[in-house]
C-alpha cells in the first residue's frame, strides 16, 4: 500500500506551550457520543506536541473486541470518545526534542511504528514495581474522553497523537498493515499470557490447553507452538476451530461435546499429548465463565492457569483451596502488558508472522467514515479502518 506522505506546518507559539502542527488536509477523528448513536466526524486542524510527544498518520486501524463491546454498552466509557487502540502508522511529526522507541532508538519523520494502548506515568509507585501497565495515573488510546490538547487519542482517525512516555516500537516496512496492527493489542496481550504462564512452567515441550479461538485465542497458538509447545485448542464454532489448526494447533475441542466423543477435550488432549493428555499450561482466552471452570479442572498437577478473557463483571469462581494446595496449581490474571510485551509481539511477528495466515484474519477492511458498519460486523476475528 503506498502512503501518501504528509509535510506538516510547524506553528511556533511560546515554548511553554508545545510545538504546533497543523496539517492539510485537516486531520480527521471519528467521535463516539455515546451508545445508540453513530459516529461523527470532527476535523482536528492542529495539535500541540509536547517534549517527547509524535503526530503519527495512520495506515491501518483494526477493531478490537472491546471497541465492540463499548459500543454495545456491555462495558462503560467516558463520551466523547474517539475509539481504536490497534493500529500502526508513520511519524509525521515530533515535539522538541523527539521521541524514542522502548530500545532508546531515536525515533524519525517517516519512521513506521505501533504503540502501546497504556501510558504509563513513569513514576508513581506501581510503575517503581515493574507494573507500568497498571500506572496509578494510566492514560489508554481508545478509552480516554476527548479533551483540549488530546483530540486525536485513538486509532479511529486519519492520525493518533502519541503522548511523551508512550512506549513505542519500530516496525518493518515490508510486512503488511493487517499483521502488525493487532500488535499492540492482542499480540502483545498473548505475550504477556505466555511470559506469566512460562515463569511457571516452560513452554518448550508443555502441552498448553487454550479456550477461546478468537484473535486472542489464533495468536497465542502460533506462539506457542513457535516456543515448542504442543497445542489443543478449544471453541464451539467450527471455523474457528478449523482456523486454529493453521495457527499450529496439533488438535482441537469443542467444549459442547461429550469430552471422550470424536470432537471432545479428552479426545483432542489424548492426540496432542499422547500419554501425557493433562495439559500444564491452560490460557483463557474467551471470557466464558464456563471455560474458566473447564480449564481449572483440566490443568495437571504443578500447572498453571492464566486468566485473560475475564475482563467484564460475571459469576464467581468457586476454587477449593485443597485443590489448589494438593494440585500444586497456579492461578494468574493478565490485564494489558508491559512495554517489553509489545517488543516481543513485534519481534514474534516480524520473525514468524508470515509462517500463519494473521492477514487473512482481517476479513474486511473499510473507509474510515463507516467506522460504525465496522463495529457492526462481526463475522471475522478481526476487521480494520483506513483512512
Amino acid at each position: 500500500m503506498t502512503i501518501k506522505a504528509v509535510t506538516p506546518r510547524v506553528v511556533e507559539p511560546p515554548a511553554s506551550l508545545g510545538m504546533g502542527v497543523s496539517v492539510y488536509p485537516s486531520a480527521t477523528a471519528m467521535v463516539w457520543q455515546g451508545e445508540g448513536h453513530p459516529h461523527e466526524a470532527v476535523a482536528v486542524p492542529g495539535v500541540r506536541l509536547a517534549p517527547g510527544d509524535a503526530l503519527v498518520a495512520i495506515e491501518l486501524a483494526t477493531v478490537c473486541g472491546s471497541d465492540v463491546h463499548t459500543v454495545l454498552g456491555h462495558r462503560p466509557a467516558p463520551t466523547p470518545l474517539v475509539l481504536g487502540h490497534e493500529q500502526v502508522g508513520r511519524v509525521i511529526a515530533l515535539g522538541r526534542g523527539g521521541a524514542k522507541t522502548t530500545d532508546g532508538h531515536r525515533v524519525s519523520i517517516g519512521e513506521r511504528v505501533v504503540w502501546s494502548v497504556a501510558v504509563p506515568c513513569g513514576r508513581c509507585a506501581r510503575c517503581r514495581r515493574g507494573l507500568p501497565q497498571k500506572c496509578l495515573n494510566l492514560q489508554k488510546y481508545g478509552h480516554e474522553r476527548m479533551r483540549r490538547g488530546w483530540e486525536l487519542s485513538g486509532g479511529f482517525a486519519t492520525h493518533t497523537h502519541i503522548l511523551d512516555g508512550t512506549p513505542m516500537v519500530a516496525v518493518p516496512d515490508d510486512l503488511p498493515a493487517e499483521i502488525l496492527a493487532p500488535a499492540s493489542c492482542s499480540t502483545a496481550t498473548v505475550a504477556a499470557a505466555l511470559e506469566a504462564a512460562s515463569a511457571i512452567v516452560p513452554l518448550d515441550g508443555a502441552l498448553v490447553l487454550i479456550a477461546g479461538a478468537g484473535m486472542l485465542g489464533l495468536t497465542a497458538a502460533a506462539m506457542a507452538t513457535e516456543a515448542g509447545a504442543r497445542v489443543v485448542v478449544s471453541d464451539p464454532v467450527p471455523e474457528r476451530r478449523q482456523a486454529a489448526r493453521a495457527f499450529g494447533a496439533l488438535a482441537v475441542a469443542d467444549p459442547r461435546a461429550a469430552a471422550d466423543s470424536r470432537t471432545g477435550l479428552a479426545t483432542a488432549l489424548n492426540k496432542a499429548g499422547g500419554r501425557a493428555s493433562s495439559p500444564t499450561i491452560a490460557l483463557e482466552l474467551s471470557g466464558a465463565a464456563s471455560a474458566v471452570r473447564s480449564l481449572l479442572g483440566a490443568v495437571d498437577v504443578g500447572g498453571v492457569l492464566v486468566l485473560v478473557g475475564s475482563v467484564s463483571p460475571g459469576p464467581e469462581l468457586s476454587v477449593m483451596p485443597e485443590q489448589l494446595v494438593r494440585r500444586l496449581l497456579t492461578i494468574r490474571g493478565v490485564h494489558n502488558y508491559a512495554p517489553r510485551h509489545l517488543e516481543q509481539a513485534v519481534r514474534f511477528l516480524a520473525e514468524a508472522g508470515a509462517n500463519y495466515p494473521f492477514a487473512e484474519q482481517v476479513g474486511a477492511v473499510f473507509p474510515l467514515a463507516e467506522v460504525d458498519a465496522a463495529l457492526a460486523c462481526t463475522s471475522h476475528p478481526r476487521v480494520a479502518v483506513q483512512p
